[in-house]
């Protein structure tokens, strides 16, 4: 549901936080007392826990990994605070963390607090009383990637970055990763997630860049300014920063970034579909012209985002069929990765990223 950030939800069951805890964890960091404390949740993806915590005349966002899920690799709560704390120097519009801890008897898992930004994010349909028209879903897309593109151009070394990633053969570990990923995690046998994972370990490019990216690039991690929606206020959701390809972070949001033709499953991600919205060959055309890089090659990064989509997608379903989460939105994610994977497979048989069907 597309919504302004202020209205967060009632707490999904399984995913309740310890308030008294929570509470003595904000007097002993703040040297506060009798302040009333109230928690609610944010409408989130598939990944990390977003809540809203009112202290006193405080208002926070905390964030914390999913419930059943690794916290030491792909939900780095402490890695993320520092990543927001560096981009936060840089001129990247993030909210401003505040406090950070890795004590796992608080809330079963380390944690942070930043700064509320408030404002409305795009997820699945337009918010109430907004036309979302073509104009203004053209200035939307251009936005998007001219935050894209600011990010990719930060200087990893003077912002001290470059200590979050190791760029050094990023894009063969990427291509590993991911595919040992999938089928440690794989529930069905999907003939097209096959061959996408052959097709990339043979067709990786020669050469590569370096620059901080952000790995999962989209509407839904964007808080747009309410009183002028073409204005990124903050970008979310950095729990997959790294040093790295600005292709592979530009190759997953085009995975994304769905066109009225894709499969439905792949909609509720972006709004991109919606008439006015630049196309995928469009948004590389203009990420292109923004930061001078040559994407000559992006078949292969779209097809590379693609199956890392498809494999989030099938990690949370592998863990929805082990009962490690109850949310029932997880039930029909083996969909979405196959409809990464017919993407992908047809991006290849058409040779272009923008699809015709």
């Amino acid at each position: 549901m597309s919504e302004i950030i202020d209205q967060p939800q009632n707490i999904r069951e399984g995913e309740e936080l310890d308030k008294e805890k929570l509470n003595n964890f904000f007097q002993h960091s703040l040297g506060t007392t009798n302040e009333k404390l109230e928690i609610a949740q944010f409408p989130s993806g598939f990944s990390n826990l977003t809540y809203l915590i009112k202290y006193g005349e405080n208002e926070w966002v905390l964030r914390r990994p999913p419930f059943g899920a690794n916290i030491k690799s792909a939900h780095d709560m402490g890695r993320e605070f520092k990543v927001l704390n560096a981009l936060s120097k840089v001129g990247i519009k993030v909210p401003k963390p505040l406090l950070f801890s890795m004590d796992e008897k608080i809330l079963g898992s380390p944690f942070y607090v930043m700064e509320r930004k408030k404002g409305i994010i795009l997820r699945n349909k337009a918010p109430k009383g907004i036309d979302l028209n073509p104009e203004l879903m053209k200035k939307v897309s251009q936005s998007a990637i001219q935050n894209l593109a600011s990010l990719h151009q930060v200087d990893v070394k003077k912002s001290g970055l470059q200590k979050l990633g190791k760029p050094q053969g990023y894009v063969e570990r990427q291509v590993k990763g991911w595919i040992n990923r999938y089928f440690k995690a794989e529930t069905d046998h999907i003939p097209q997630m096959n061959e996408l994972a052959d097709w990339m370990q043979a067709n990786q490019p020669e050469k590569s860049n370096t620059s901080f990216i952000h790995n999962d690039f989209k509407y839904d991690n964007l808080v747009l300014n309410p009183k002028n929606l073409n204005e990124v206020e903050a970008i979310l959701d950095w729990e997959m920063a790294t040093v790295g390809d600005p292709l592979m972070d530009l190759g997953t949001s085009l995975a994304y970034w769905s066109e009225p033709n894709d499969p439905d499953f792949l909609k509720p991600f972006n709004l991109t579909w919606l008439p006015g919205n630049l196309n995928r060959q469009e948004v590389v055309d203009y990420y292109s012209s923004l930061t001078r890089s040559d994407c000559s090659n992006i078949n292969f990064y779209y097809v590379f985002g693609s199956f890392k989509v498809g494999v989030i997608a099938q990690q949370i379903f592998a863990r929805y069929q082990k009962g490690l989460t109850k949310d029932s939105r997880f039930a029909g994610l083996i969909h979405l990765v196959k409809a990464c994977a017919k993407n992908g497979v047809k991006s290849l048989e058409q040779g272009r990223i923008s699809q015709l069907y």
